[in-house]
């Protein structure tokens, strides 16, 4: 059955296929998530990163979830907020294509995200939520498994408010 929920937890501690991995471009840690699934995950995932060499915004790469709950990572770059100038909408929705399109590759059923781009990278809340939920009703619409669990994971009270009521 397939099932979209917001949990406000700890992405890191989730026990899914995969967790989403909002990353700056050169995949090898920084603050927030990022810093918090690179210091769950251990040292093994910072090594496999390096070996990857990056990733460009709106694209996705998969590794392994080392120490953590999740079998796998799936980062992913969202775009920098320019006001919406510099194709923001377009790039985001991307990371959420390509990750769902990596969720599907290999074979997996679960997958948490974050609120990529609403933290430091500055997306206005209600329009990075808009594209999430959208972007996930469209894979989920078109996708042939029907068993499918997407986890949002707010890491506030406005973004987890925003999510509710996209899905209401």
């Amino acid at each position: 059955m397939t099932e979209i929920e917001v949990v406000r937890a700890d992405i890191t501690l989730l026990s899914v296929d995969t967790i989403v991995n909002a990353a700056n471009n050169s995949l090898l840690g920084g603050g927030g998530v990022d810093g918090a699934i690179h210091h769950a995950a251990g040292p093994g995932l910072l090594q496999e990163c390096e070996a990857i060499s990056g990733c460009p915004t709106g694209e996705a790469r998969i590794t392994k979830g080392y120490n953590l709950p999740a079998r796998h990572v799936i980062h992913t770059v969202g775009p920098v907020w320019q006001n919406g100038n510099c194709n923001e909408a377009k790039l985001l929705a991307s990371c959420y294509r390509n990750c769902f399109s990596l969720l599907k590759k290999h074979r997996l059923s679960s997958i948490a995200f974050p609120a990529i781009s609403c933290g430091i990278y500055g997306y206005p809340p209600q329009a990075a939520c808009t594209i999430a939920i959208n972007e996930t009703k469209t894979f989920l619409q078109k996708s042939d498994s029907s068993d499918t669990k997407v986890i949002f994971v707010p890491f506030n009270d406005t973004i987890e408010q925003e999510m509710r009521r996209h899905l209401s």
